[in-house]
């Protein structure tokens, strides 16, 4: 057994050791490295790329890679990688999660394991939380990359063009969001051609802030929807009922658990505005949930703390980051509730195209590995739904940051008033303030206090994120004050005493100076020199005075979330100071800590008295592991009911798959006839008795499958079982089958079934996935039958894709056996008529009929390289001059030649 196989065998004590037992020999290669030319150290991609073309493995040449690695970054962004970013490096590559605390470099550290990997020319993908993320990091460590002759690819949200993607996709390296990343993924599974498609595989990913992608936002599904009927009207009607109603008499509402729930009352009162008898009536079943929608919006989603009203819009706001989730939207008409609430224009309701689950799409990379700051404490569940493990990398100096206990208030108010009380006397001394709040509400409350204290301060939330990187790269200036949401993902080190190049920059630009210009970049230098030694005499004050202090307004759910926080002081070894203000009124407390509030509440102290009882924190503690597991349960749940649509989806893009990949549907073409026979047969002729057939309904069935010249005399004739029936039947549908193989032309057959077929799945799919909806959503009522749930989700969700499964053979046959091809009339003198000049036209009866398949086939032969057949206006079949052949060959419910648009046998068929 090789070293490193040994290594991925090891537990979790000896991991850290078996990392640490690489840098030395990383650190051997260092002298041969910088002695070589920038030209000899590019070439060392190609020498690398032969060695694994020989049959080296990526463990063979780990350690020379990382080595030539870190030359490269040494050399053209002035960054050495530390000995501990070598061990974050290796523990990336080997497809773990690698818990590095902020300010160690993480960035820097990826580009091991990335450039290491790409040398397989399989793609690497790199997936960070923000667009801002990717493209800073595309830039700056695609130079690394670059420098050693590797292609830098970047996908973001906006960038739609399918030649563009698949250009970034088949990129060395991707940069990219997850949320990008995952809806490419559908939009590649909606393609109706491979041209279409935009990613090549999923061979490897690095997770940047691992625990906010995989855990924070596993929650909620990536969605593609689209348009279905408004209803805009109804929703702001049922914003001005309930806006009525009130609370414990009309309906229940349960804060902790999240549930609203309408009295008899309630609904009585619903049901006497809406002027109807009985809301509950199956033609008015959708009021039901129209007013569950509206009292959602009503109780549970508050404004600037859950959305933002922007430019007329209701804009989600980020949990977890503080941040808006452009173009995201609730579901199941939760959006539109809240906007009906809010009063602004209404954007129509949408239905379910494609999703997937985060967890799921993830999974799907055959290595996948990632880094964060705060990971430990959701170990346990990163490796039992993705199976990665937790590798915690020491620091490259020891942790400097003191963290105090937290201070508790009775209310609100008085903890406010403490908190710019401390800030206040803080910044007066010149010592920076980082303030951490909860929502973009409490961080507007606190800005207001400040500015009555005349304290000078910056505030980053949601509606200010545009100023982000300026913001939080200046925040450890001398007596600056920041007010922000939550930090994670932030991206940019808070540098004590100020970040000078961003100083620089900032000056350069107001002085209107290009900075790509000779004269820019003499300025640039000039501004430089200047702020460094300013921020250097500012960082040593700063440090005198106890370095950054970190205080945080209230504790958040996750304790993952404080350490964020308290993890942007203390620095490389800085030092640093940490502390919490709470209160009774916070919502943490009021909802998951009412013991320890009890206690308190009982005892006669003073507003402005701060609370420090080990009672007190330790409850704290525990509120916060409670929320956590209901957490951890929502996105086991979520993981639990997706299993189901995981596996059929996977069945779904398989056989679409196949089918972009030109697959022969012949021998299936034949088995669904069978299928179809069958399931006929099945249904007029219940008896093995004659006289109890229905042989009337059989004919007429039969002859939506195919034209059929089948006759009841006939069966009565030829037919004394089921068996009979069945073959005389198959040998007709077969019959047929072949007489149009042979009028189109086994080519062009071919191409006929596979534009059916996959325009059946689209719809099909898209009719179950809303079907699927409507089912969770009511599934868990099944609880009150004592029936679990989740089984009969399961039971459900397989019998339905079982009757899609089979609707999708029933509809294939139909809209194949009644396909037409028509030529287009030629100019004169032209070549004869081949396969790719021939038109398809809709079946029999177009509104049962997929779209337009004359359009199928231009986008076939486009993908094919051919020139595509000719098209009339519209779409619209070109009549063609009639023939005497036309007459002999046209079935009874084709489309007549003479081009009057009626069916043959009720034109000049009669």
């Amino acid at each position: 057994m090789g070293m490193f196989d040994k290594l991925l065998r090891t537990g979790e004590g000896k991991k850290l050791r078996a990392l640490q037992s690489l840098v030395p020999d990383i650190g051997s290669y260092e002298d041969e490295m910088r002695a070589l030319s920038d030209t000899e150290l590019t070439a060392k991609t190609a020498d690398f790329r032969q060695r694994l073309d020989n049959g080296a493995t990526l463990d063979d040449v780990l350690i020379e890679a990382f080595a030539v690695t870190r030359e490269a970054a040494s050399r053209e962004i002035g960054q050495r990688h530390y000995d501990v970013q070598l061990m974050g490096g290796a523990a990336l590559h080997f497809g773990w999660v690698a818990e590095m605390k902020t300010g160690e470099g993480k960035t820097l550290v990826s580009t091991l394991p990335v450039y290491l990997n790409a040398l397989a020319g399989k793609g690497v993908h790199v997936v960070t939380v923000n667009d801002y993320l990717a493209t800073r990091d595309a830039e700056w460590m695609g130079q690394v990359h670059r420098r050693l002759g590797l292609d830098i690819g970047l996908v973001i949200p906006g960038q739609y063009d399918a030649a563009h993607k698949r250009a970034q996709y088949a990129c060395d390296i991707t940069y990219g969001t997850n949320n990008e990343f995952g809806f490419d993924y559908l939009r590649d599974n909606m393609a109706m051609s491979r041209a279409d498609q935009v990613q090549r595989g999923h061979n490897y990913c690095i997770v940047d802030e691992i625990d906010s992608i995989l855990i924070d936002e596993a929650r909620t599904p990536l969605i593609i929807s689209g348009r279905v009927a408004d209803a805009a009207n109804i929703y702001y009607q049922f914003a001005s009922i309930v806006r009525g109603l009130k609370r414990d008499v009309h309906y229940e509402f349960d804060e902790e658990k999240r549930t609203v729930a309408p009295t008899d009352e309630g609904v009585e009162a619903v049901e006497k505005a809406l002027g109807i008898e009985n809301m509950y009536d199956e033609v008015s079943q959708n009021l039901v949930h129209q007013f569950q929608a509206a009292l959602k919006a009503k109780e549970l989603f508050r404004r600037d703390k859950d959305y933002l009203l922007q430019n007329g819009e209701v804009k989600i706001v980020d949990e977890f980051t503080g941040r808006i989730l452009e173009g995201r939207r609730w579901s199941e008409g939760l959006h539109q509730a809240v906007e009906a609430k809010e009063g602004v224009k209404i954007k129509e309701e949408n239905q379910t195209l494609a999703t997937v689950t985060l967890q799921n799409y993830f999974r799907m990379y055959e290595k996948l590995a990632g880094m964060t700051g705060t990971a430990l404490t959701e170990a346990a569940e990163l490796d039992g739904t993705y199976g990665l493990q937790v590798v915690p990398i020491p620091t490259h100096r020891d942790l400097a940051r003191v963290d105090q206990p937290d201070l508790i208030y009775k209310t609100e108010d008085a903890k406010f008033d403490a908190v710019v009380d401390d800030i206040a006397e803080r910044s007066e001394a010149g010592q920076p303030v980082l303030v951490g709040t909860v929502s973009v509400a409490k961080s507007e409350k606190l800005s207001r206090f400040l500015e009555k204290r005349g304290v000078p301060h910056h505030v980053l939330n949601a509606k200010l994120h545009f100023r982000e990187a300026d913001v939080v790269a200046q925040a450890g200036r001398l007596g600056a004050v920041t007010v922000a949401t939550n930090m994670a993902g932030r991206g940019v080190d808070i540098l004590l005493g100020g970040n000078a190049e961003g100083l620089a920059e900032r000056d350069l630009a107001a002085e209107g100076l290009e900075p790509d210009s000779e004269e820019g970049q003499a300025r640039l230098a000039e501004l430089l020199a200047h702020y460094e030694a300013e921020t250097d005499g500012e960082g040593a004050k700063v440090r005198e005075l106890g370095g950054l202090y970190v205080l945080g307004t209230e504790r958040h759910e996750s304790r993952r979330i404080d350490n964020q926080l308290r993890g942007r002081s203390g620095r490389q070894g800085d030092p640093g100071e940490s502390r919490f203000y709470l209160s009774l009124e916070d919502d943490l407390m009021r909802l998951f800590a009412t013991g320890a509030m009890n206690w308190v509440m009982g005892r006669a102290l003073p507003d402005d008295v701060p609370i420090e009882a080990k009672m007190v924190t330790k409850a704290i503690e525990r509120a916060q592991n409670t929320v956590e597991q209901r957490n951890a349960e929502i996105r086991k749940n979520v993981l639990k009911y997706d299993e189901v649509m995981n596996e059929q989806r996977k069945v779904i893009y398989r056989r679409r798959d196949q089918i972009l990949d030109q697959a022969d549907l012949r021998d299936e073409a034949i088995e669904y006839l069978a299928e179809a026979v069958d399931g006929v047969i099945s249904t007029f002729c219940v008896s093995d008795l004659a006289e109890e057939w229905d042989l009337e309904g059989l004919v007429a069935e039969v002859g939506t499958f195919w034209p059929s010249q089948l006759t009841v005399d006939d069966l009565r004739a030829h037919c004394v079982s089921t068996d009979d029936l069945y073959e005389h039947l198959m040998a007709e549908a077969t019959t047929h089958y072949e007489a149009r193989e042979a009028e189109f032309g086994p080519e062009a057959m071919r191409q006929v079934e596979r534009q059916v077929m996959l325009r059946i799945i689209d719809q099909k799919w898209r009719e179950h996935l809303y079907e699927m909806d409507y089912l969770q959503e009511g599934i868990n009522l099944r609880a009150m039958g004592q029936k679990d749930p989740l089984v009969e989700w399961q039971r459900d969700g397989y019998a339905m894709f079982g009757s899609m499964m089979q609707s999708i053979a029933v509809d294939f046959v139909k809209y194949v056996m009644h396909a037409q091809v028509t030529v287009a009339e030629q100019p004169k003198l032209q070549a004869p008529v081949a396969v790719k000049d021939m038109m398809y036209t809709a079946p029999v009866d177009p509104s049962e009929a997929p779209s337009s398949l004359a359009e199928a086939a231009r986008a076939q032969a486009a993908a094919e390289g051919v020139e595509p057949p000719p098209v009339a206006p519209d779409d619209e079949v070109t009549q063609q001059p009639v023939v005497k052949s036309d007459w002999d060959k046209t079935p009874r419910n084709a489309p007549c030649p003479c081009g009057s648009g009626k069916k043959f046998k009720l034109c000049h068929g009669q």
